[in-house]
Formats: C-alpha cells, structure tokens, sequence
C-alpha cells in the first residue's frame, strides 16, 4: 500500500479557509449593482432563465430550482441547446440571468444577441467586470474571487462557491420582497416531508366516525376499557348526555387506577377520568398537533368541533405515518 505522506485534513482546511474568504469578499459586491438585479428580477412579469457552461451550468441549475421554489418562477436551459432550438423558450416578458467567470463563455455569447433582438433584460454574473457578457448586459452582478481553491488555479471552486451563494443571496432577497410564506413554500414541495409538515391538517389525519373511540360519562371504566381496546388509540373520549366532550382516558390513566388497586368493573368511569383535557380542532396544522402535543408530554388528541363534540381522534403514531413526525 501506497504510504500516504500528506496532512488531508490541513489541505481541506486550506480549501474551507479559501472558500470562506470567497464569501466574505462577496459583501462588497453587494451594491447597487445588487438592487438593479434584484428590482429586474422582481419586475419579471414572464420567468427567470438562468444559462450556463459547464460547472457554472451546474450552479445556474441550482439557482434557478431555488428561485422557483421560492417564489419566483425560473428554469434553466443549456446554452448549447439553447442555440438549438432552446430559445423558443424565451419570451420578451421573461429575464435572462447569464453566468459564466470569465465572461467570455462561447456558448454564452452566442445567444446573447437574439435575447437582445427579443428585447429580453439581462442580468450577468460574472467575476470579470470588464468581460463582453458583463459589458453587454442590462445589470451585472460581480462573483469575482481573489482565488481558487485549486492549487492549479483551474478547477471552479471558490468561484463556483461564491456564485451560489450570490445566487441564494438573490433568491431570499426575492423571497422577502415578495412576502413569501412557509404555506406557499409548501405549495411548491408537496411530495415531500417539508410539505407535509406545512399542509396537512388534522382533517387529513385523524380517524371519524365510528372509528373515533367515544364513552358515556355514566358508563363504568371496564366499559371504557372495551372500547379503548376496539379503536386501538390507547385513549377514549368521555362524553355527556348532549355528546359533548367531558373528559378523556387514556392508558396513562389506567396505569394509575391499576396502581390504585380501583375495581374497573364497579367503578364509573366518570371517578377517574381526565376533566381538563387538551383538545384541538380539525382545521390546526399537523405540525402544530405535533408541537402541542410534544409541549404537553401527550400521546394523543380528541378532535373536536365548535359545539365541542368529539369530531376526530388522533395519536402521535398517526402522526409518524403521516410523515410528520
């Protein structure tokens, strides 16, 4: 085996030091030149492209997805392509946002002159401000990096790295601007665990009907027991003579009346039951179920509605397979 006489974790130091001074040097950048780029994208009444080469390509792919989920609509598009047939995407009511370090990406160029024929602002990002794209855009946006991470000075790395933050820097900015909510971020990542957090209600979680675990108050505890046991959710509502809500059960409360040595069969279930209960209504956020219950050291909720009768019930198991625990 090869010995191995260089120090990694010194060399990756170096590179996170490099990187890190990348960004802090990206805060001068942040000026007029920003709020142009920023007030152009805002005023997009169309879409965002973004357009790229290369690792500068990679970057703009993740820009773009991030603008769009966050409010402003975007998509990327391979300048190669682009030239071939690509454009048709473009409209004159959409904003173009070209990267590329030097400035002077063929592919790049190549394209700029039917976006100027379109009549379609444009919005570079380059680290050369003297560059042809810089020179030909409406708003340029400097990403200029003292150095590379890359001992041979030619692998994009802090320059990659300050491009993405720059582009984040963007987005937010958007994000903010356009008073941008958790709900209509959730709308955009419904399929995943972000989403479900954000957009499910206790409606889409909890059991009704006749699979909501209900017990008179006047009814004995071994009745309750009985019914616990069909429902499987560890807990019963108690309820009055107008089926409103009185009280609820648990396992935590059989525990205790076990350790009591109370006689189930000859005891109401009225005598033991838990009066002020935690309650919700079908409309709360399951992420708020959740927290709620998580404050209160629960395991489970009855559901109620505004004439406070038990409408729903649900436990932190439906909950985990929901997606939101």
């Amino acid at each position: 085996m090869q010995q191995i006489t260089e120090d990694f974790k010194a060399l990756g130091k170096e590179v996170l030091e490099i990187e890190r001074q990348a960004i802090d040097d990206l805060q001068q950048y942040l000026d007029v030149n920003f709020d142009r780029a920023c007030q152009t994208l805002f005023d997009c009444r169309g879409r965002v492209i973004v357009i790229g080469m290369g690792k500068s390509g990679h970057i703009g792919g993740k820009i773009a997805a991030t603008l769009a989920s966050t409010g402003t609509p975007s998509f990327f598009v391979h300048p190669g392509e682009a030239s071939h047939g690509d454009l048709g995407m473009v409209t004159e009511h959409d904003v173009v946002i070209a990267i590329s370090n030097s400035g002077e990406t063929a592919e790049v160029l190549n394209i700029i002159p039917v976006i100027k024929r379109l009549g379609v602002k444009l919005v570079a990002m380059t680290g050369n401000p003297e560059s042809t794209l810089s020179r030909l855009a409406d708003v340029h946006v400097c990403i200029k990096v003292e150095q590379e991470a890359c001992p041979l000075g030619l692998a994009p790395t802090a320059s990659t790295t300050a491009t993405l933050v720059m582009g984040d820097a963007l987005a937010v900015a958007l994000l903010k601007a356009r008073g941008f909510t958790a709900d209509d971020f959730a709308l955009s990542h419904p399929g995943g665990s972000l989403g479900k957090r954000l957009l499910l209600r206790l409606q889409d979680v909890m059991h009704t009907g006749e699979r909501v675990p209900v017990t008179h108050k006047s009814a004995l505890i071994s009745e309750a027991l009985l019914e616990m046991s069909r429902k499987g959710l560890g807990m019963t509502a108690i309820v009055d003579d107008n089926q409103r809500l009185a009280g609820i059960f648990t396992d935590g409360d059989l525990r205790r009346i076990l350790d009591n040595r109370i006689d189930v069969h000859s005891t109401g279930i009225s005598e033991v039951m838990t009066r002020s209960c935690t309650t919700a209504n079908a409309d709360m956020l399951a992420a708020q179920a959740l927290k709620l219950m998580q404050d209160r050291k629960i395991n489970g909720l009855i559901i109620i509605d505004e004439d406070g009768k038990p409408v729903g019930a649900m436990n932190m198991h439906d909950l985990l397979q929901a997606g939101v625990v």
